[in-house]
């Protein structure tokens, strides 16, 4: 088991949401559902999701409106390549999701995501800084990230 698994609070969507997940990405699972009937302050049912996203653990709750997602924290997701980048970017801005800059995207549900493929990660740890450095100048002016034009400004 993990040490350390994001547990996120939804209004009322958290088996809705974490079934939106699995769909979204390849080994993938819900776990279990738990629903505690008269629960919440209010008296309502709540609803907590158990469930894996390419074997990685999460915990969603059905917490009520008091709070909402920001940018402030994210899913930042390693991408092989053009086709992942493609097939995640697809699927999380699907059914009102909202592209943002720099392979930043909310989901329907308000969740930030970085979908980031892997040639940009590496650029990071590259030597050649000046070529690095037009790679992300490039990235600079993109939504979703294509790796082809990365490639191309990287290369001059």
């Amino acid at each position: 088991m993990q040490k350390i698994t994001p547990f996120l609070w939804f209004d009322n969507q958290a088996e809705e949401a974490a079934a939106f997940y699995c769909s979204i990405f390849k080994n993938s699972r819900i776990v279990r559902v738990e629903k505690y009937e008269n629960a919440s302050p209010d008296g309502s049912d709540v609803t907590q999701v158990v469930f894996e996203l390419d074997g990685q653990r999460y915990y969603a709750l059905d917490g009520g409106p008091e709070f909402k997602f920001n940018e402030a924290v994210s899913l930042y997701v390693d991408c092989a390549d053009q086709e992942e980048v493609d097939e995640l970017w697809a699927g999380l801005t699907a059914g009102g999701g909202e592209p943002g800059p720099c392979g930043w995207l909310k989901d329907k549900y308000g969740l930030s995501w970085q979908i980031v493929p892997r040639f940009l990660t590496d650029l990071g740890a590259d030597p050649n800084k000046e070529a690095a450095g037009r790679a992300v100048q490039a990235m600079l002016k993109m939504s979703k990230i294509d790796v082809q034009a990365l490639k191309d400004a990287y290369n001059g």
